[in-house]
Parts: C-alpha cells; sequence; structure tokens
C-alpha cells in the first residue's frame, strides 16, 4: 500500500470518529431494530454513534403490549428517547431507550395546546380507582369523583369502558399530572339544553322524562336539560306519603306541565294528570247497594274516609260504623284497616260516595228488641185513640166533625152549654 493510500484511510477513519454524535440523556434519536431479545426487549443501533441500545417490552407503546413482536420487526427504524446510560465503557457501553415516553411527549404537548386553546378532550376510562376515574388520554389523566358528573355517583364503575368528553382542569406534563372534569362538560351542556328547554316547554303539555332526584315533598323530573318538579301530591290519585314509596331514581314517567317560570326557571309538573280520572263510571263501578273492599285512610270526629278504588274515597259518616254508640270513629277503627263497606248514596259530579260499615253487620238483639217495641206501643196507643172514638155517639162525632157554618153554633155555644148541663145535674143532686 503507497504512503498515499495509508493517509487517506487514516483521513478516512478519522472523519468516521469525528461523526460519532455523543449519546445524552433525553436525545430524541432514531434506532434501527437489530434484534429481538427473549420476547422481552428490542436491540437497536442508535443511528449516528455506533452504539447499541435496548428498549424493554413496556417501553416500546403508550398502549398495553403482550406481544412484542406485534409492536416491532427487525429492521424497523424507531424514534426513541434516550433514558439512561447502561454501563461505564463508552465503547461497549448502551443506553435504555424508550418509545412510548416519546410518544407520551408528544401527546403532553397536543393536550397542552388543546388546554391553552380552552378546547375539551375525548377519553375511555379504563379504571376505576379511589376516589374517581383513569382514563386514557395518551397519557394518564385522572377525574376526580366530584367531578365526573353533575350529581353524587353512587357507582363509579358504570363509567367503565365509557369513552367521555373532558375538559383540562390542571395539566403538569413534568409531575405526568393531568386532572380532568367530566362535569364541566356535562354542565355547559345542559346550560344549554335549559335554555332551550324554557323556551319550548308549555304549559298544558304533556312530555316524557327520567325521575333525577327523590326529596320527601316531590319528585324531581329530568326535562332533558331541565329538571321539573312534582309535587307529593301530584305523583298520584292515591295518598302518597313518601315519593321514594312509588317512584325510583332513574324510572321514566310521563308528565304534564303545570306552569313555566322561566324567569326562576322553574318547572311545576303532575303525574297524575296523566292517569285517568279515577272517579269516571263510578256509577257503574260502584252503584247504590254494592258492597265493596276499602281501606280506612282518615279518621275524623263524625266519620271516616275509606278508599274503595285508587283515587276514590267515600265517608262512613259516624252513625253508619256501628249499631252500638261511639264516641269516636277511632273507638273501632284504625289508619289503614281493611274493610267491606256498602254503598248508600252516589254522587259523581260531587265526587261524593256515602259508605256504611253497620249496614253489613247483624243487629244486636237488644237492638231489634227496643226497634220492635217503639211500633208496637205507637199501634196500641192508636188503637185506644180510635176505640175512645168510637165510643163516642154519632151526633158527637157529627157535631165536632161538621164545619162551624153546618151546625149554627159556635164552638164557645157549645162548650157553654156542656157547662150549663154539668152544673144543673149538680144541682139536683
Amino acid at each position: 500500500m503507497s504512503e498515499n493510500e495509508n493517509s487517506q484511510e487514516k483521513n478516512e477513519l478519522l472523519d468516521a470518529l469525528n461523526s460519532v454524535e455523543e449519546v445524552n440523556v433525553g436525545d430524541v434519536v432514531k434506532g434501527e431494530v437489530l434484534a429481538i431479545d427473549d420476547d422481552k426487549q428490542v436491540i437497536v443501533g442508535i443511528q449516528g454513534t455506533g452504539v447499541e441500545g435496548v428498549v424493554p417490552l413496556k417501553e416500546l407503546s403508550t398502549q398495553r403490549v403482550d406481544d412484542v413482536n406485534e409492536a416491532a420487526k427487525v429492521g424497523d427504524v424507531l424514534d426513541l428517547v434516550v433514558i439512561s446510560r447502561i454501563g461505564s465503557d463508552k465503547e461497549n457501553g448502551s443506553y435504555l431507550l424508550s418509545h412510548r415516553r416519546l410518544e407520551a411527549r408528544k401527546v403532553w404537548d397536543d393536550v397542552e395546546k388543546e388546554y391553552e386553546a380552552g378546547h375539551t378532550i375525548k377519553a375511555p376510562v379504563t379504571q376505576v380507582v379511589k376516589g374517581g376515574l383513569v382514563v386514557d388520554a395518551g397519557v394518564r389523566g385522572f377525574i376526580p369523583a366530584s367531578m365526573i358528573d353533575d350529581h353524587y355517583v353512587e357507582d363509579l364503575n358504570a363509567y367503565k369502558g365509557q369513552e367521555l368528553e373532558l375538559k383540562i382542569i390542571e395539566i403538569e406534563p413534568s409531575e405526568n399530572r393531568l386532572i380532568l372534569s367530566h362535569r364541566a362538560v356535562v354542565e355547559k351542556q345542559r346550560e344549554a339544553q335549559r335554555e332551550e328547554a324554557l323556551k319550548t316547554l308549555q304549559a298544558g303539555d304533556v312530555v316524557e322524562g327520567k325521575v333525577a332526584r327523590l326529596t320527601n315533598f316531590g319528585a324531581f323530573v329530568d326535562l332533558g336539560g331541565i329538571d321539573g318538579l312534582v309535587h307529593v301530591s301530584e305523583i298520584s290519585y292515591e295518598r302518597v306519603e313518601k315519593p321514594a314509596d312509588v317512584l325510583k331514581v332513574g324510572q321514566e314517567v310521563t308528565v304534564k306541565i303545570l306552569s313555566v317560570d322561566a324567569d326562576r326557571e322553574r318547572v311545576s309538573l303532575s303525574i297524575k294528570a296523566t292517569l285517568p280520572e279515577p272517579w269516571d263510571g263510578i256509577e257503574e263501578k260502584a252503584p247504590q247497594g254494592a258492597v265493596l273492599d276499602g281501606k280506612v285512610k282518615r279518621l275524623t270526629s263524625f266519620g271516616a274516609f275509606v278508599e274503595v278504588f285508587p283515587g276514590v274515597e267515600g265517608l262512613v259518616h259516624i252513625s253508619q260504623i256501628s249499631h252500638q254508640h261511639i264516641a269516636t270513629p277511632n273507638d273501632v277503627l284504625k289508619v289503614g284497616q281493611e274493610i267491606k263497606v256498602k254503598v248508600l248514596d252516589v254522587r259523581p259530579d260531587e265526587k261524593r260516595l256515602a259508605l256504611s260499615i253497620k249496614a253489613l253487620e247483624e243487629k244486636p238483639q237488644t237492638a231489634d228488641d227496643d226497634n220492635e217495641s217503639q211500633p208496637e206501643r205507637r199501634s196500641n196507643n192508636n188503637r185506644r185513640r180510635n176505640n175512645n172514638r168510637d165510643n163516642r155517639t154519632a151526633s158527637e162525632r157529627s157535631t165536632a166533625n161538621a164545619p162551624e157554618e153546618s151546625t149554627g153554633f159556635t164552638l164557645g155555644d157549645l162548650i157553654g152549654d156542656e157547662l150549663k148541663n154539668a152544673e144543673s145535674n149538680n144541682d139536683e143532686n
């Protein structure tokens, strides 16, 4: 080899050595896949450096990778970030690399841009943890329980697997912190829906809704953007003590709009106004003389109100409760007691039903005797009075029954003559 050739070869070697770039932690490099090691990691050659690096299975992607062969093949060129140095020998040392973290860095950049622009992002819920939900937004995001929805959520598992629209509340890439809120999105949507609902809902409309909340005084029904109140008195024609006794959260209901107050954003609703009127056809359902099953609903000083059909109550007057004398209905009846009653009178127009309990009970013997003796005494007295009248002479009956004009005597004259006759008889004696 000539001297010139040796000199040229040395220069080329020096150029090659000088062209080798130094590798530093945090650098973004390109690595060509040289081999797959035991299906657990990828061996790559870092381009432009003359050194190798290792990419563990968990560092291949932000998505879960079960088979390394699905994520990389020999000859692939990957964008990687240098995590740390393995070994101290510069020539033979290698580096720990990650494709996942480089992807995450790009995601963080994208998320930051969305945050600065005030945009929302979408992400699926991957895990339920204490205090909230974990989502996959390309990077790990967290939704605190208080920011999941605009109402209390009892079972967070219901959200697992759902893709939610989320508002970015806090972002800190250096600490891998991403706090998100679904509640803020829901509230904004509901505000728009509320404004639209207040414009379109009108008194008298019959609409569908879903029970959102239950209280002691009524039920709040979601009409799609605004909640309306069904007062406890408007739930059913039957008396309802607690809304929770007849309704459940999430239940679909049909309601009639009673009023809309746009200024106060209040809507009054009724469920019972959509139900059949219970008094319709009452004359056929409860004709006079019919015997019905009923339940005592209320007791007053003058009687008992008994429900014989849902929403139909009749009055058993205190005098119709028992053959025996009672001071108050509470002496013999209790609220909730099931009884049989007889219909005494039906007034559909007035929505009144007169009922009787004692009409279905046999009269006590003492009461029968007393009731029978009264007519007998009256009959005997009448017979005695008739006999006395019959004992009078025909002329006396005629005189007594004749009008004053036909006899020629006044009543005073007749009485005077009787008195004179009585005095004459006394003198003779």
